[in-house]
């Protein structure tokens, strides 16, 4: 959920955005969603009550082909617009903390004594490459590696390595589980957890009307009846309610997280007690990471015709070790910046086999995930690893594109000095009209208490950066990737780690002065708090039709290429939502329709339009 921002040196080399233009024959191809089928769904124009999710008894178990109602969502004789393709160019266990000072221990008999000291010892890094196929030891397991594959190293660089009191538990990967059914195909921390993750999902359920709303109007076809879905998201309530939603609709899914601590325990179990194959636990090292992706793709008699990734380490998985799966895939779905900057990559090398829809590009998914989301989350991600208060606080927010417009946003309204870094002049001009100040980072990081990156960049703040920062700075990243803040730099012997809490650790230089680093440069919002539900189900809700688009379209129509959803399904993702607010919207007269050129069910703007 990052904005992308390319370096000038980058910029410089890569081509022009070319975007294709479809002819008036092409404009209106057959899409897997019928103009019928998206007719008979939306939302009444005048509004209408808003649907309401079906009760808990019934709800359709998931998952399987056989589950629960279905969409009606035909590949049938409709036409709306076809999805555009894009050229672009490249762009993106609570620790006690260890203490100095002793303390005195007084004995029955009156006798004083000091009590032993706590030694602080400097973390040492490995600095050879662990293979994936070597099975790492307990305490091994525990730290991150650096990744086997470049590609996968710029979002998964290593990390410390920690003692704490998960080290004297059974790794999930060497546990023995089943689930009611009898199943073991899954690996999750605790299956007994099962019960309680599923009242996360009932929850989220409650603010996720449109994947509901796919349930409960699928009455007869199942669009996604024979689609064998490998999917890479974090595994949260929220992406449990899309899965269960994809099974509903007809398809087979296996699963694996994408970030190693987004994982929620409790909604894995759920999902693997529900006869999900999931395989992820939140505090994976990288070595398991690697495992639980390639125990979702290499499984006997089974193999995926459609991924869903959120970051791209799955299809690069893919291509790396099973690229002859590729013959039967029928196509991408990617939702992160970080993601479609490999697929735009392997389409500039021709090595993109098969056809790719980019999700996070779309207007329901920038606007939204990105924005409103970014806005919310970033204050609670804060405060609950820092207790912090916001008012009179000097904060330097690296990039302006969405997620950085929505921090500043958040920041600036409790009552934070917000400066703002940009390359981009336009995006730089918006941040000086909304009001903050624009400066360089080196202008700046001296005075500030709060770095925030953005951009989807590596390298942003840099170990000089880190070096000029003052005392007890806090330092966190809203970028996908963790490559935006160079962790990897203080990973030195002359730099002490003292972790603080979950996702909090202290960075302490020979000096004393010390830095708070946030989930060690990795997504703050997914790694130490939550993100609002409503959002999400705007952005899961685009990503099944996605799924239904590319899994249904005839051959032919999409070619090996990175493709953008066509405006009318971002249109028909909005509609979904608008009731939960009881809003009506304003149809126009045929006489209005006729004056501005348009059709009076939508689409309503151009796909140049910017929103």
């Amino acid at each position: 959920m990052s904005v992308q921002v390319v370096s000038a040196a980058a910029a410089a080399k890569v081509p022009e955005v070319e975007l294709k233009d479809l002819s008036p024959s092409e404009a209106e191809p057959q899409l897997g969603l019928s103009t019928a089928a998206l007719g008979a769904m939306a939302p009444p124009a005048g509004g209408g009550d808003p649907e309401a999710p079906a009760p808990a008894a019934e709800r359709p178990p998931a998952p399987g082909p056989g589950s629960g109602p279905t969409a009606a969502l035909s590949p049938a004789a409709g036409k709306v617009p076809q999805a555009s393709a894009m050229k672009r160019s490249d762009p993106h266990h609570q620790h006690q903390r260890h203490r100095d000072g002793g303390e005195a221990l007084v004995s029955p008999d009156g006798t004083v004594t000091e009590a032993p000291r706590t030694v602080k010892k400097q973390i040492q890094f490995a600095d050879q490459k662990q293979e994936f196929n070597k099975r790492p030891t307990k305490i091994g397991r525990r730290s991150l590696s650096r990744s086997i594959s470049q590609s996968s190293t710029d979002s998964y660089s290593s990390a410390a390595s920690y003692t704490d009191s998960s080290d004297d538990e059974t790794s999930p990967r060497d546990k023995q589980q089943k689930n009611s059914k009898g199943s073991s195909d899954f690996c999750v921390k605790n299956i007994k957890q099962a019960e309680f993750g599923r009242r996360e999902i009932e929850i989220a359920e409650q603010e996720m009307p449109a994947l509901m709303a796919l349930r409960k109007r699928a009455q007869g076809e199942k669009p996604l009846a024979g689609a064998k879905i490998v999917g890479c998201t974090h595994i949260t309530a929220q992406t449990a309610v899309l899965m269960e939603t994809l099974g509903a609709l007809g398809a087979q899914c296996r699963w694996a997280a994408c970030n190693i601590y987004s994982t929620l325990n409790e909604v894995a179990a759920a999902l693997a007690e529900s006869g999900f194959p999931v395989f992820a636990w939140k505090g994976e090292s990288e070595d398991d990471f690697w495992w639980c992706i390639d125990r979702c793709v290499n499984v006997e008699g089974w193999q995926p015709n459609m991924i869903l990734d959120d970051g791209g380490d799955l299809t690069h998985w893919i291509y790396k070790k099973y690229p002859n799966m590729f013959k039967k895939i029928k196509g991408i779905v990617e939702e992160s910046v970080t993601g479609v900057h490999r697929l735009y990559q392997l389409s500039k090398a021709g090595k993109l086999c098969v056809p790719a829809m980019n999700v996070n590009d779309s207007v329901t998914k920038q606007k939204f995930d990105n924005l409103y989301c970014c806005r919310e989350s970033i204050l609670d991600g804060l405060k609950r690893t820092t207790d912090m208060m916001f008012g009179g606080k000097q904060v330097v927010v690296c990039g302006y594109g969405e997620v950085g417009k929505g921090c500043c946003a958040a920041l600036k309204a409790m009552g934070s000095i917000v400066y703002v870094t940009e390359i981009d002049p336009i995006c730089a001009l918006q941040a000086c009209m909304d009001g903050f100040r624009l400066v360089k980072l080196n202008e700046v990081i001296r005075q500030v208490d709060i770095v925030i990156t953005c951009t989807g960049n590596k390298n942003v703040v840099t170990r000089e950066h880190l070096d000029r920062m003052k005392n007890s700075c806090i330092v966190c990243n809203m970028g996908h990737s963790n490559t935006e803040i160079d962790v990897a730099s203080l990973r030195t012997p002359e730099l002490t780690w003292e972790r603080v809490r979950s996702q909090v650790d202290h960075v302490i230089w020979p000096d004393g002065k010390r830095i708070v680093l946030l989930a060690e440069g990795r997504l703050l919002n997914l790694s130490c708090s939550t993100v609002p539900t409503f959002v999400l189900s705007i952005t899961a809700t685009t990503q099944a039709l996605a799924l239904i688009e590319l899994y249904n379209a005839p051959e032919g129509r999409y070619k090996q290429d990175v493709y953008l959803l066509p405006k009318k399904m971002d249109e028909y993702v909005a509609s979904l939502h608008l009731p939960t607010f009881d809003a009506h919207l304003t149809e126009l007269t045929d006489e209005q329709a006729k004056y501005l050129g348009l059709n009076k069910n939508g689409p309503f703007k151009p796909n140049y339009y910017r929103y």
